[in-house]
């Protein structure tokens, strides 16, 4: 009777508290789908997001909300206001730029790192698909798949730096910038510019040029820093 008492004290029924844990690890996945959708402005700069809200939606305990929120913030993709609570974090046009300078750097060193440490032939892949399958995704104005070839070239390079530090720094610039790089892509000729500037980096690597690759890549962010500048009132 001393046992059935203290369960009903503490409202938790020994079943259920496998059930508590399982929510936990879908917590992780809470963070996850919240920082895409802030990515992907599925979820618009400014929106509030609520606790009871979020753990309604997602059926994890509040606890569990707040620490992705947590993480969020600490990402800078949201920020607390006063009598308003979590808000997704808004960019204005300075921040872009400055984010775009750090780009720069950071994507260069990612270049020039991955050319570094892995052979030159372990490219080839990738210069086939960007002299191949991705000239005709632009061709077509296919920016989805694009975006995605994009994505894996972007995640080679970081895995191939093996550099945590930096890989830290540009998953979380790329999570801020996502939605922009978006809309810059369907500039007038932005894809084509984009295009020909990742296969001129690609062949500095499949030649194991790092310093080269280095230069390129950070011209690269420079040219779509610059595309961005033309057309910012369009994009932002």
């Amino acid at each position: 009777m001393a046992k059935r008492h203290a369960s009903a004290k503490t409202g938790v029924r020994p079943a259920a508290r496998p059930k508590i844990a399982a929510k936990g690890k879908r917590g992780v996945d809470l963070q996850k789908i919240l920082r895409e959708r802030i990515a992907r402005q599925e979820i618009a700069p400014g929106a509030k997001l609520g606790e009871n809200a979020l753990a309604k939606a997602f059926g994890v305990p509040r606890a569990i909300v707040r620490e992705a929120l947590c993480a969020l913030e600490q990402r800078g993709l949201i920020e607390r206001i006063p009598n308003r609570g979590a808000v997704v974090a808004r960019l204005d046009l300075s921040q872009v730029f400055a984010i775009y300078d750090t780009r720069e750097v950071l994507e260069g060193l990612c270049a020039r790192l991955a050319t570094q440490n892995v052979p030159p032939e372990s490219w080839q892949d990738l210069v086939e698909m960007f002299d191949g399958p991705m000239v005709e995704h632009v061709a077509r104005g296919d920016y989805e798949a694009f975006l995605a070839g994009y994505g894996l070239f972007r995640l080679r390079l970081l895995q191939a730096a093996a550099n945590p530090v930096l890989s830290s720094m540009l998953d979380s610039i790329y999570e801020k910038t996502q939605a922009v790089i978006r809309r810059i892509m369907i500039l007038p000729g932005r894809a084509q510019v984009g295009l020909g500037e990742h296969r001129a980096v690609l062949a500095a690597m499949r030649r194991g040029d790092a310093e080269e690759a280095e230069r390129l890549r950070r011209l690269n962010m420079r040219s779509a820093k610059a595309c961005l500048e033309r057309y910012q009132s369009f994009v932002l």
